[in-house]
């Protein structure tokens, strides 16, 4: 468990799970609650099942992993949990949906679709979180310093 929740003081990992969580949030809760324009649990659910065709189960981890993944970004808690869900979600939409469109956004209006430049700019701030954990401010490392604590039985300090 330890392991799991293990993170450096880096600031540059706080820096990028802060900007991949304030990013990914209004994402996960236009699918989730009906913000910024959304559809909300009830119409995602649908288009995710009906027009993609994806399974139930699927359609939920996803709505799931963007609100409450975004959230465990922002305060650091589960970090690398939270940034492999994102990392799988955005592959999983760049595979389903958006590879067709081409690598860029739908800046002018005339492709199909957006293309795959954000999820690939998503990707790439999953990668350091997997790698080195949560960084500073973060959860894990409070939870990290309290099974080392626990661990070296110095509890008495653990407050």
């Amino acid at each position: 468990m330890k392991a799991f929740f293990q993170t450096d003081e880096s600031i540059n990992n706080l820096i990028t799970r802060l900007m991949l969580g304030i990013v990914m949030f209004p994402h996960g809760a236009q699918k989730l609650l009906g913000w910024f324009g959304g559809y909300g649990l009830e119409g995602t659910l649908g288009f995710f099942t009906s027009q993609m065709g994806m399974p139930m189960i699927i359609a939920v981890l996803v709505i799931l992993g963007e609100s409450f993944g975004a959230l465990g970004l922002i305060i650091g808690f589960m970090t690398r949990f939270c940034a492999a869900g994102i990392l799988i979600i955005m592959s999983g939409a760049v595979i389903m949906s958006h590879g067709a469109n081409g690598f860029f956004m739908n800046w002018s209006g005339k492709q199909g679709g957006e293309g795959f430049e954000y999820h690939l700019l998503a990707i790439a701030l999953c990668l350091p979180l997997l790698i080195s954990g949560g960084g500073r401010f973060s959860a894990d490392g409070l939870i990290a310093k309290r099974f080392s604590l626990l661990l070296s039985g110095k509890t008495s300090n653990i407050n």
